[in-house]
């Protein structure tokens, strides 16, 4: 437990302790270790206190690392400068893993391309890859993944990105998002999507998901594996293939239909309603009867008490794309009118 990241001070509580069995727990990494037939009240105090003010300061631990030479094989891959420390997810085009820079000792995430780039398939998937490492990598922005490396190893390419420990915004959906931080999570992903449509990029894919915590009150986006740009979308994709997830898909987008920025404001729309109401605006039991509730089914409304919201809701949801948003610095201007509305409600007691 003391391995994982964020994990809080460990109190370990043994039936009998020994001298020698509580050293193995401290080494283990415990905070402390107490006598749980002979508890002793003061001792328990100050070993909580102690807990609580160390949280605050706890540095990651390090992750446990094989050191064997199978520790850089992900897959069918040697990525020669990481080691591998466990697989995080896999798709039929790449496969992600868990990693430490053997240069800098910081944890990364590894995305590593299933098909080598000379195979028929692959080629293209290939292009889509390193497009996504180019522009990436010329981004800079505290609310867009870093990406660290990118190469090819054994025929395989990799992207070597930035990790977050406190994993994607499901985590924060599950629990209560306040209003007002439901309005600063989206302000600042439509501000990450000022600087991708900047740089010719739509994200097509967003969804919470690709949406990390970078602390308790930032987000960042990743996934480039679906953006592409702009000028060259019928060059790879053929003009009408479709991209993203259907709960979160515009309905242009959904239909094979031209999309711009303005469908990566539609589903940073439903986000926001997915923040603020914990729940998916548009479920069936198809995706394409997903897909059809997004072009058809009445606009979601929201309680009484969000109901100031549905102004910023539903012009990033609009059926219309020329009904919504035109731009995301345009979001981003409105979403800090409402957070500024917002901290005046909170502070009023309203």
């Amino acid at each position: 437990m003391s391995r994982r990241n964020g994990c809080p001070p460990v109190i370990y509580l043994m039936s009998e302790p020994t001298p020698e069995s509580e050293e193995a727990a401290l080494a283990a990494g415990a905070h402390a270790c107490l006598s749980k037939a002979r508890i002793d009240h003061v001792r328990l105090i100050a070993a909580l206190r102690g807990a609580q003010s160390r949280r605050g300061q706890q540095q990651p631990p390090k992750p446990r690392v094989d050191d064997s030479p199978r520790a850089t094989r992900c897959g069918d891959a040697t990525i020669r400068g990481y080691r591998l420390v466990n697989q995080i997810a896999e798709n039929p085009v790449s496969s992600v893993y868990l990693a430490q820079s053997e240069r800098s000792g910081e944890q990364v995430v590894l995305k590593v391309l299933r098909q080598p780039p000379d195979d028929g398939a692959g080629a293209k998937t290939f292009d889509r890859f390193l497009r996504e490492y180019q522009i990436a990598a010329d981004i800079k922005h505290p609310n867009v993944a870093r990406v660290h490396d990118f190469g090819v190893s054994d025929d395989h390419a990799f992207i070597a990105m930035e990790y977050f420990p406190l994993g994607d915004l499901r985590t924060s959906i599950k629990s209560v998002i306040q209003p007002l931080q439901a309005l600063i999570f989206l302000r600042q992903m439509a501000e990450a999507l000022v600087v991708l449509h900047g740089a010719g990029v739509l994200h097509r894919d967003l969804k919470p998901g690709n949406v990390m915590l970078r602390d308790e009150n930032s987000v960042a986006l990743i996934d480039y594996g679906l953006s592409k740009q702009i000028e060259l979308d019928a060059a790879i994709t053929g003009g009408v293939e479709i991209f993203g997830t259907p709960y979160y898909m515009s309905p242009e987008q959904g239909h094979g239909k031209d999309t711009d920025e303005r469908s990566d404001i539609y589903s940073l729309g439903i986000i926001f309603y997915e923040m603020l109401m914990r729940r998916k605006p548009y479920v069936a039991g198809t995706p394409m009867q997903v897909i059809y509730k997004h072009a058809h089914s009445p606009l979601p409304e929201l309680p009484g008490e969000l109901k100031h919201m549905e102004g910023i809701l539903y012009n990033c949801i609009a059926k219309e794309p020329a009904r919504r948003y035109a731009t995301a610095e345009r979001l981003v201007d409105v979403a800090k009118e409402f957070e500024r509305d917002e901290l005046e409600r909170e502070s009023a007691g309203r």
